[in-house]
């Protein structure tokens, strides 16, 4: 299932498919500069400290890049 959109509400980011059904939520930051960085059709990227974790669309860990 592809990622059609990524929205960060406060500590939460939602993960939405092509009919806008969430498939996924994500814990995330309030502090400046972190939170959810962008999002493609198979991943999500989002900054927690000194760290960007990138997930595919199951909610698998795919990598972590440091900043």
């Amino acid at each position: 299932m592809a990622i059609a959109s990524a929205v960060q509400r406060g500590n939460w980011i939602y993960i939405y498919d092509e009919k806008g059904n969430q498939i996924r939520t994500f814990p995330a930051s309030e502090k400046p500069n972190e939170g959810l960085k962008g999002y493609t059709s198979s991943s999500v990227s989002i900054q927690l400290g000194m760290w960007i974790y990138v997930f595919d669309e199951n909610g698998r860990q795919i990598t972590t890049i440091p900043v």
